[in-house]
């Protein structure tokens, strides 16, 4: 499987995981994800994450809202 596969499937697996954590729809998770651009910071250190598990990865999807000043909790309501 090529690269831009390998994250396709990291970005399929960790906006379910997103939706799953923050229990909302994936459509709802999708807006935040393309609103802060999170598939772009998953592609961009793809090199990194590819390395970790799911879970970590998510948790610095989290800091990085975090740093962005995002209120989850408001963006997905």
């Amino acid at each position: 499987m090529d690269e831009k596969m390998q994250i396709l499937f990291m970005q399929t697996r960790l906006i379910r995981l997103a939706a799953e954590k923050w229990n909302t729809t994936i459509v709802k998770t999708n807006i935040v994800f393309e609103k802060y651009n999170i598939f772009q910071f998953i592609e961009e250190c793809f090199g990194v994450f590819h390395m970790e598990g799911d879970e970590a990865v998510f948790d610095d999807i989290e800091v990085l809202l975090a740093n962005k000043g995002v209120d989850i909790h408001a963006e997905i309501s």
